[in-house]
């Protein structure tokens, strides 16, 4: 359930941050283009006036008159009139501002660095200046300053909304979670609730039921039937047994943790799976340091113990050995239990903490499992915060278990 809130969660907000981001960047776009095509169209309309080619034709005037009174509102626009030897006869400024020295620089350098006529606007955030050359006629200067500051600004303003705006973002995202994984969790809850429930409710008649069948007198006609009804009550038994685990596993509460030696735990626990062990001749060796206190609540981790190593003993070869790890490191704890056996395809890694996924179901019915263990197990380790997978590799199985350290 907490994955599906996790992935629903991030799905939405990975959406609206993409879409918000796309409007940023499409703004930035817009405004963009928007200023190159003004500066490109000043350029090209001084041009055409300089060259006597007016946009709008006016008799009333020379091409002379008509560039000296053409105004330009956006831009700081300048033209240098040029002689057949790039010399500058003339120069007109179409804003308010007069032609300042720094301008004047520019247009020399720009004459004297270009051998051919072109134009020059260049990538409008890190250009000073766009310009139009005419070898032999004229030159156009467009200052970009106040271009590139407004495109500069909004960018940054832009990026800052951005920032701001992922708080909401995160929020809207947490409320819209909320909203859609809230029937999906009532249905879950009523899930967990009924297997509890039909648990507790099936355990008495269950328990009449066997007793009444030890009562039963035994003999050649009912030994069969009466045998094939204490198999199946200590089956119906053991099920029951899981699903109530596995309820109570998945109420596990951090208010009834303590501080446990978890080494302790460990060691205990391996030592009783020890003859079991000794029947299909595997050895269990154990590597296991000493003194790793962790806030856990006992039972529960007493019986993941118990869950890893029977599992491992069940699907481990003969003669076979098993190992079991327990280490620590500044921020986390590791538990490993490793068997030989047949291998777990990877697609199966993660199914087989599914409830009621048994990948030999033949072997699994005749040993009296139900593919509750290994989800009982993963509840308990998420119940603590930590993480466990499973992995195999040449002919070993992983079980691996990770905590993160409690601060005292």
């Amino acid at each position: 359930m907490e994955n599906l809130r996790k992935k629903t969660f991030f799905t939405i907000f990975i959406i609206i941050s993409l879409f918000a981001i796309f409007f940023a960047i499409f703004f930035n776009v817009q405004t963009y283009h928007r200023e190159y095509i003004g500066i490109l169209n000043n350029l090209t309309r001084m041009k055409n006036l300089t060259l006597g080619k007016p946009s709008f034709p006016d008799k009333e005037f020379n091409s002379d008159d008509r560039l000296r009174n053409r105004k330009v509102m956006d831009y700081e626009v300048y033209t240098f009139i040029l002689d057949e030897n790039n010399n500058i006869v003339d120069k007109i400024s179409h804003s308010d501002n007069s032609i300042s020295k720094k301008i004047m620089i520019q247009a020399r350098n720009i004459i004297e660095k270009n051998n051919t006529s072109n134009i020059k606007i260049g990538f409008l955030y890190l250009r000073n200046y766009a310009y139009n050359f005419e070898q032999g006629k004229y030159l156009t200067i467009i200052d970009m300053d106040n271009t590139r500051s407004t495109l500069l600004t909004n960018l940054i303003y832009s990026f800052i909304l951005i920032i701001i705006g992922e708080l909401f973002i995160f929020i809207i995202s947490k409320k819209i979670t909320e909203w859609i994984t809230k029937p999906v969790l009532e249905s879950f809850s009523r899930e967990k609730e009924f297997v509890a429930n039909a648990s507790h409710e099936l355990k008495t008649p269950l328990a009449v039921m066997m007793a009444s069948v030890d009562c039963l007198d035994v003999n050649k006609k009912n030994e069969k039937w009466i045998n094939n009804l204490k198999s199946e009550s200590d089956r119906m038994n053991n099920l029951i047994t899981k699903l109530l685990d596995l309820s109570k596993s998945e109420y596990l509460k951090s208010e009834n943790f303590s501080n446990n030696n978890l080494s302790t735990i460990v060691e205990k626990r391996v030592l009783t799976f020890e003859s079991l062990a000794y029947e299909k001749n595997i050895t269990i060796e154990t590597n296991i340091l000493e003194k790793i206190n962790f806030s856990c609540h006992k039972e529960s981790l007493d019986e993941l113990v118990s869950i890893l190593v029977d599992n491992a003993i069940s699907h481990g070869r003969k003669n076979s050995k098993i190992k079991i790890e327990l280490s620590s490191n500044k921020n986390e704890i590791n538990l490993k239990v490793i068997n030989k056996g047949d291998p777990i395809p990877d697609v199966e890694c993660e199914k087989i903490f599914e409830r009621f996924y048994r990948n030999d179901k033949s072997h699994n019915r005749k040993s009296g499992r139900y593919g509750l263990g290994l989800s009982i197990a993963k509840n308990i380790v998420l119940a603590h915060n930590g993480d466990i997978r499973a992995y195999s590799k040449d002919e070993y199985t992983t079980f691996e278990v990770k905590f993160k350290k409690n601060e005292h």
